[in-house]
């Protein structure tokens, strides 16, 4: 048996659930606004993907703050409480995340107000050249997005360097939260362009990018059940079961009606949405046993 199954659980609980979820779907939508921006598809969906950035990162800002046992403290994070200095270890992923997190939480900021600014919503014509075509909103971007690819993958990292069960006997976690991220968030603005009138090659590209997402999320989880060896029978039980009505109806039910154009709708992207929930659920809560 692996030692991991001798050590103390962190005790997380649906707020680093949840911060996973929405720290994914921030950074996967922001991506794809950037790629989408990038190869010129249509505008709403650009700005559609930077005004949902931002608000989720803030929200994602929140969840590790109402998590920590003595939520003023958050600050530490980022600052040495005895010199005040910025506090960075690069060896540690929880450090280089939480300011990975804070710097993509700034681009999103600057490219929220410059869709604002583009909507005329923000009186203050200066605010535009932060968002494209422009030097500095290109700019900008690029930096939002290594960073926000960074935010999608290092939650997975983080658990690989732990000493728990399932999280420190496989290093395929970090490439499946970025996959999942991509999946989730290109499923979040297709019902968001759809619901805003959206139609055309933008919202195609969007299908199409998904169902080729969801082919890499399927292999990946499979690659990690495979990773895992023996240690995969600990989900033998609820977790399990879980598991595979994850990848059923959150991976593959939605390859099959996306798949179908007269069957499509808001069915499939609902059910990534919740795939990407539960994959996370699963992956935190089975480390602790049974359900």
């Amino acid at each position: 048996m692996s030692s991991t199954f001798f050590t103390a659980s962190p005790q997380w609980r649906w707020f680093i659930v949840a911060y996973f979820f929405f720290g994914g779907l921030a950074a996967g939508s922001y991506v794809l606004a950037t790629l989408l921006d990038l190869s010129g598809q249509d505008r709403r969906l650009v700005r559609l993907g930077y005004l949902v950035a931002f608000p989720v990162v803030c929200l994602c800002g929140l969840l590790l703050t109402v998590d920590l046992g003595r939520p003023l403290r958050f600050w530490h994070m980022l600052v040495q409480s005895e010199t005040f200095r910025p506090m960075l270890k690069t060896y540690s992923p929880m450090s280089s995340g939480a300011w990975a997190l804070a710097g993509f939480g700034g681009c999103a900021f600057l490219s929220f107000v410059a869709v604002l600014a583009e909507h005329g919503w923000l009186q203050w014509p200066a605010l535009r050249r932060l968002g494209a075509p422009s030097p500095v909103g290109r700019l900008v971007t690029g930096v939002g997005m290594l960073l926000a690819l960074y935010v999608a993958g290092y939650t997975g990292v983080l658990l690989s360097v732990s000493n728990r069960p399932i999280w420190a006997d496989t290093s395929l976690l970090g490439v499946t939260f970025l996959i999942s991220a991509g999946s989730t968030s290109a499923a979040l603005l297709m019902l968001l362009g759809a619901w805003r009138g959206v139609t055309g090659e933008g919202l195609h590209a969007l299908e199409r990018f998904d169902r080729v997402v969801l082919v890499l999320e399927l292999v990946a989880i499979v690659a990690l059940i495979a990773s895992l060896g023996r240690i995969a029978m600990v989900w033998l039980n609820g977790w399990g079961v879980l598991l595979a009505a994850m990848m059923v109806g959150g991976v593959a039910l939605p390859l099959v009606i996306e798949a179908r154009p007269s069957a499509r709708g808001a069915l499939a992207p609902v059910l990534v949405l919740v795939g990407g929930l539960v994959l996370r659920a699963v992956i935190i809560f089975s480390s602790d046993g049974l359900p």
